[in-house]
């Protein structure tokens, strides 16, 4: 050993330490206890509420983006897919005026379905609290779809093809057809502001239509007009659910309701007379 290891300083040895007890710990108090599954399971509520959300409103866009394309084909059938798609676009947007002047009414509508040889319908809880607010929301349709069959004239003028005019014509009588004056179609609501009487001469031109020219779509609509055309005149006439103040509709109102109502008749009939293409010809 040399010398300088002499003078190193002993190492002590290393002691071992007891081990560490555990701290006694507080049991959860019977409050704690209560209330924890209550937060996990209300933020599996709130977790999934958002997704339940989402997949209701998703549904409902895939309600009516799939009745829309079960539209097409059934109209594809007989009209060939161009024209399905031109005349359910123009369905849409005329079902678009419902919705949008619905929203103007306060009244959030749960959705819009398309049924393949009937139309289109937006579905309401209510029709805004008055006859007017129902002769609103019933024009609005016909008057934003008339809208859309006219700005489809400058294709047809540019393009000279039949298939822009044929489109047009049959979009316009569509709105023009709404506006028989019998309740559930576009008409019979302005009827409810202007005269609820003329509920029941409406439902008489249905008949004769009828037995002018049968159709499945009118035995519908007779069946259907008929008994809510009764419902409601008999309700009105008792003042049954607040009728009497619901059909409290002013007089100047009565008139303006009355003048688009016209005016739109006449309008669409003059643009089918404009539009039409006549086949005659190729027969």
């Amino acid at each position: 050993m040399d010398r300088q290891s002499q003078w190193l300083p002993p190492v002590p040895a290393t002691e071992s330490l007891p081990p560490a007890r555990p701290q006694p710990t507080q049991p959860p108090s019977l409050l704690r206890r209560a209330l924890g599954p209550l937060f996990v399971i209300g933020a599996l509520i709130v977790k999934f509420g958002k997704v339940a959300l989402l997949f209701l409103t998703k549904a409902k866009f895939l309600a009516t983006s799939l009745s829309m394309l079960v539209s097409i084909g059934a109209y594809a059938l007989i009209w060939g897919w161009k024209f399905a798609v031109g005349f359910v676009a123009l369905l849409f947007v005329h079902e678009m005026g419902h919705y949008i002047q619905l929203r103007r009414e306060g009244v959030k509508p749960s959705g819009m379905l398309f049924i393949p040889f009937l139309g289109a319908v937006v579905g309401a809880r209510s029709l805004g609290g008055s006859a007017l607010a129902e002769a609103r929301v019933g024009l609005a349709g016909p008057i934003l779809g008339s809208l859309a069959c006219f700005a489809l004239v400058p294709i047809a003028i540019s393009t000279g093809d039949d298939f822009w005019r044929a489109l047009i014509f049959t979009g316009l009588f569509l709105n023009l057809l709404n506006l028989m004056p019998v309740v559930p179609l576009d008409g019979g609501r302005a009827m409810a502001a202007m005269a609820p009487w003329m509920w029941f001469v409406g439902f008489g031109g249905i008949v004769l239509l009828f037995f002018i020219a049968p159709n499945p779509v009118l035995i519908l609509i007779i069946l259907l007009g008929g008994m809510e055309t009764w419902r409601r005149w008999k309700h009105r006439r008792e003042g049954e659910e607040g009728n009497a103040a619901y059909y409290d509709v002013k007089p100047v109102h009565r008139l303006l309701v009355g003048l688009v109502y016209v005016g739109l008749i006449a309008v669409l009939a003059v643009g089918m007379d404009l539009t039409f293409v006549d086949r005659s010809d190729q027969i």
